[in-house]
């Protein structure tokens, strides 16, 4: 049988974030695999306790024998950031530039785990060996340093996998989009391109980080007070931008939140930001007059324990704000955050404090590509396929229609385990289906969507809980009277409601044996019914109920 060229995504088809994609090249019994990028998102309020999510990651575990390793495009969390929760299981090696294996080797300290003898630091604008694989990192341009599109090269042919992009003409720091070598590897011939769809709905350009430092020293340079500017750390461009506003309005500036401290450190210790200003100790910038400070802190998406939340609500230790500062928050709304972002602002404004958005001024650019970027990729790359990836379904079938536009023979809408073959054929075919689905991390153990500790605690937080404990003697008698203990409900008269459950309970148990132990199961049933029963009569709720039989 014929050699095949595969992809598979395992996450970030058909969503934004958590983005893991499979390649395989080989007969079909005989395949070997790397893994594009292994992230993570971000739960919300829907799934109460959790805070990662990740794909599963079952698939190429059971190929793990035929895993050639892991090659990462950048360093932003939807990319890097289940990689110390997966790796453990696969145990390969791993490819990465710089600045991104300085952050992930953090992310390996943090459980322990020396990650030296598998991590491969590869140079910018350099080339990997991994049979059948030939894969060359081309620098790109994005809103963290050092991103990559990759070539890989295989007997089939080539493929351009983008990774995160834009096309910024002046990036600040790193380096430019290295066009030149897109327009060769174009040139080359490349059966298809795996290509970020984010902002494919918006016109224009994406814009440069110089036009943000422009015009944020513009919007500096008027506050007279207090200012704080808030950011994703990750964007090293624009933490340069602070440090540079700080030094030309004559202003000190301070780190705050951890985030922001370790991607400052690991920017430095790549030999980036090697000519700003120092910054200064939050606990020391207390005493600096509020117009000669800026603070550039984490929690820009109004994260309930990120720095900016805990200063709004004057519980941090060192950073506080009054009456005429200014926060600026120097970052795109994630969709899904808006709710909380808006009451943060709100919370801020009520305090006299003036708010600064890219609602209201021009302090901010994405990361990704707007359709005159993705008009100048296509031109520069000319893909015989594409197969539009990191987007909802309605990015992705957009991204469609753009590929046509652009004169593209064999655009593919995918999704999440879809098994695409791009060699052979005239074009690639989805024949397969590969099992995926989500890992949550609940606390630090990683969890199934539909374990029951995340159906439970889903259920308690919509309906409450109900737990009452039974004495009883050993003549069969109950002691004394039912205890009950309820959470969660609604519940104003609770004399009133216990003493009308206690005669539920009570009621129910006398058409029980209570010295007929056989009959324990069905009357603990009994009683989750009868005090399900009540409670919804009373509250409207069902709460998870839990019946305790004691022999005493």
């Amino acid at each position: 049988m014929n050699e095949e060229l595969i992809f598979c995504p395992l996450g970030g088809s058909g969503e934004i974030g958590m983005n893991m994609n499979l390649f395989a090249y080989g007969k079909p019994d005989n395949q070997k695999w790397i893994i594009v990028d292994i992230g993570v998102t971000f739960a919300d309020d829907a799934i109460p306790g959790v805070d990662l999510i990740y794909p599963d990651p079952g698939f190429i575990i059971d190929k793990k024998e035929d895993l050639l390793g892991i090659v990462l495009t950048h360093a932003h969390e939807d990319h890097i950031g289940a990689i110390a929760h997966i790796w453990p299981k696969l145990k390969c090696k791993i490819y990465a530039t710089p600045f991104t294996s300085v952050l992930i080797t953090e992310k390996f300290k943090e459980k322990k785990i020396d990650i030296s003898n598998f991590l491969k630091i590869v140079e910018l604008n350099s080339t990997i060996n991994l049979k059948p694989f030939k894969i060359e990192f081309v620098t790109l341009t994005h809103s963290i340093l050092e991103p990559n599109g990759l070539r890989i090269e295989t007997p089939a042919g080539n493929i351009l996998h983008t990774g995160d992009w834009k096309c910024d003409p002046d990036p600040l720091i790193g380096e430019n989009i290295n066009a030149k070598r897109l327009k060769q590897i174009g040139d080359e011939g490349v059966l298809t391109m795996i290509c970020d769809s984010t902002n494919v709905f918006s016109a224009g350009r994406a814009g440069s980080e110089l036009d943000v430092r422009k015009n944020m020293l513009k919007v500096v340079e008027r506050l007279k007070k207090r200012i704080i500017i808030t950011s994703f750390a990750s964007n090293v461009a624009r933490m340069e931008t602070a440090f540079y506003c700080a030094e030309k309005t004559g202003r000190e500036i301070s780190l705050v939140g951890r985030s922001m401290h370790r991607i400052y450190k690991a920017a430095k210790q790549c030999g980036y930001l090697n000519k700003v200003i120092e910054p200064i100790d939050s606990r020391d910038a207390k005493n600096i007059s509020r117009n000669k400070i800026i603070y550039l802190c984490t929690g820009s998406q109004g994260e309930p324990m990120g720095a900016m939340k805990r200063i709004s609500n004057n519980i941090h230790p060192d950073v506080f704000v009054e009456k005429d500062d200014a926060v600026i928050f120097s970052s795109k709304i994630i969709p899904g955050n808006e709710k909380k972002l808006y009451k943060l602002h709100n919370e801020l404004v009520q305090q006299g404090v003036e708010v600064i958005s890219e609602d209201s001024e021009f302090i901010h650019v994405s990361g990704h590509p707007n359709r005159e970027d993705l008009r100048d990729m296509y031109n520069w790359i000319k893909p015989k396929s594409v197969i539009p990836v990191h987007g909802e379904h309605r990015h992705m079938l957009e991204h469609i229609s753009f590929a046509k536009e652009m004169q593209v023979p064999y655009p593919v809408k995918v999704e999440n385990g879809d098994i695409i073959r791009i060699f052979p054929g005239e074009k690639p075919e989805i024949f397969d289906k590969a099992p995926n689905g989500k890992i949550y991390l609940d606390g630090n153990i990683p969890v199934e969507e539909d374990a029951q500790s995340i159906k439970e605690r889903k259920n308690i937080s919509a309906n409450g809980f109900l737990e009452a404990t039974i004495l009883i003697t050993s003549k069969g008698n109950i002691y004394k009277k039912t205890l009950l203990t309820f959470r969660g409900l609604p519940i104003y008269e609770k004399e009133e409601f216990s003493f009308g459950l206690e005669e539920k309970i009570e009621k129910t148990l006398k058409s029980f044996s209570l010295n007929n132990k056989k009959q324990e199961e069905n009357m603990i049933d009994a009683l989750k019914i009868t005090c399900r029963k009540f409670t919804k009569e009373k509250t409207g709720k069902k709460p998870i109920t839990n019946i305790n039989l004691v022999r005493i």
